[in-house]
């Protein structure tokens, strides 16, 4: 299968080449753009002389290698590329069974109907569509198609999900804040919707919390998981919950038969309560990554027993049993003056700053090997707090050695194509 990703990505990284893709199908808008990136896409020109077919246009294409046999031996459903908001975008490979695992989970635990009415929001190479379209079309659902130009306007989409009757909603955490803050959800009819699903981010809690006091019937999930394991696990949360919890939800427990372990850099499983690394087993788990057999080797750890676990990457910690909390991504830590830092948790901090919109966190490394901190904040204010107000309400809710050296003000910060923080992008910041 063709991923669905956008002409930016595709010239990038060369993904079309990377997936030996045979054949491009496309409507009669898009060939001129195809047809100009079709040499650095493809790998050759692109031919669009062959009739239409109900106004869709076809380009055979060349593949330029054989298409491997998955490591599982299991025919492919489809390849996901992930976003290469930190590295080169790597194509994973999930087969019917990995992806069934998922929907069929979805299918108990939210009980769609043919009455229903899912949005769909997320881009096609974004993991988010797999639930949107897979779990309406199995009941029989209505799917309510957002276009990527309408996803983005808040002041356009909210009156859209009431004038629709959506009932099931699906989206990143930034763009529920952004209904929340410009939507004027309170003017709205959004009684239909009955379950508000979120993913592929932190929420932070205060904008959680905003968004249930304007929508407050729903029912809210927390759903977690790279795009190497579709959802792994999940969160309901009540009203109660909401307004009283002062940090992000918890990702939960485990979901579509998966089991998960919690080792130590050493590999070894970590006792009740410490953090480590969540690893993940089950029908839910991609075959592996399409071309890449040293990356496959190095993402998954084999345990005493020869059983195989994917690796996150995450640091968790089990708060009470089965229910896990998210702690920060493992290439996302870094030492400074001797003390381990998590950089998400200087995000959660900033986060709870009453004018703090968005926060984002990366570290510098110079010539001596000396790490600094620096802050990037899309400010909701008329102005600017100055840096020594910054410094100072950071002293009250961190460490001295995790305040931020630097702090850098946006508009809005920089997203990658499936609406989560670009860090590579800030990183070029001078």
């Amino acid at each position: 299968m063709c991923p669905s990703i956008p002409m930016r990505l595709q010239r990038e990284t060369g993904t079309f080449v990377n997936c030996s893709v045979r054949a491009v199908v496309t409507d009669g808008a898009r060939v001129e753009g195809l047809r100009s990136a079709g040499d650095q896409a493809f790998g050759q020109d692109l031919d669009f002389s062959t009739p239409d077919v109900l106004g869709m246009k076809l380009a055979v294409v060349g593949g330029t290698k054989d298409c491997a046999p998955s490591p599982a031996g299991e025919p492919l459903a489809y390849i996901l590329y992930t976003s290469g908001s930190t590295g080169k975008p790597k194509g994973v490979m999930h087969s019917h069974r990995t992806a069934l695992s998922f929907v069929d989970w979805c299918s108990k635990e939210f009980s769609p109907k043919a009455e229903d009415r899912f949005s769909s929001h997320a881009p096609f190479h974004f993991d988010l569509s797999i639930l949107d379209l897979f779990l309406s079309i199995k009941h029989g659902a209505a799917i309510v198609l957002i276009g990527e130009e309408l996803g983005k306007q808040p002041m356009r989409l909210a009156p859209t999900i009431a004038e629709s009757r959506i009932s099931v909603w699906y989206s990143t955490p930034s763009i529920l804040r952004l209904l929340t803050d410009f939507g004027q959800l309170e003017k709205l009819d959004l009684s239909t919707l009955r379950l508000i699903l979120f993913a592929g981010e932190v929420f932070p809690i205060k904008h959680l919390a905003a968004l249930h006091r304007l929508v407050p019937q729903p029912r809210y999930y927390n759903l977690y998981g790279p795009t190497e394991t579709n959802v792994c696990t999940f969160f309901e949360a009540d009203g109660d919950l909401i307004a009283k919890q002062e940090r992000p939800l918890p990702i939960g427990r485990v979901c579509s038969d998966d089991e998960a372990l919690v080792i130590d850099g050493s590999g070894r499983v970590v006792e009740d309560g410490a953090e480590g690394e969540l690893l993940i087993s089950g029908g839910s788990v991609m075959l592996g990554y399409w071309d890449l057999r040293e990356q496959n080797e190095r993402a998954f750890h084999v345990d005493e027993a020869g059983r195989q676990w994917y690796r996150t990457g995450d640091v968790v910690r089990e708060q009470e049993p089965g229910v896990f909390t998210y702690l920060g991504r493992r290439d996302r830590m870094v030492k400074r003056r001797g003390f381990r830092v998590e950089l998400g948790e200087i995000e959660a901090a900033l986060h709870k700053h009453p004018d703090v919109v968005e926060a984002a966190v990366i570290a510098r490394s110079d010539s001596d090997g000396q790490i600094s901190l620096e802050a990037f904040l899309s400010w909701g204010a008329a102005e600017d707090a100055s840096i020594l107000q910054l410094k100072k309400y950071c002293s009250t809710v961190l460490p001295a050695y995790m305040v931020p050296d630097r702090f850098r003000f946006l508009p809005s910060l920089p997203k990658t194509s499936t609406d989560k923080v670009d860090y590579q992008k800030l990183k070029e910041f001078a």
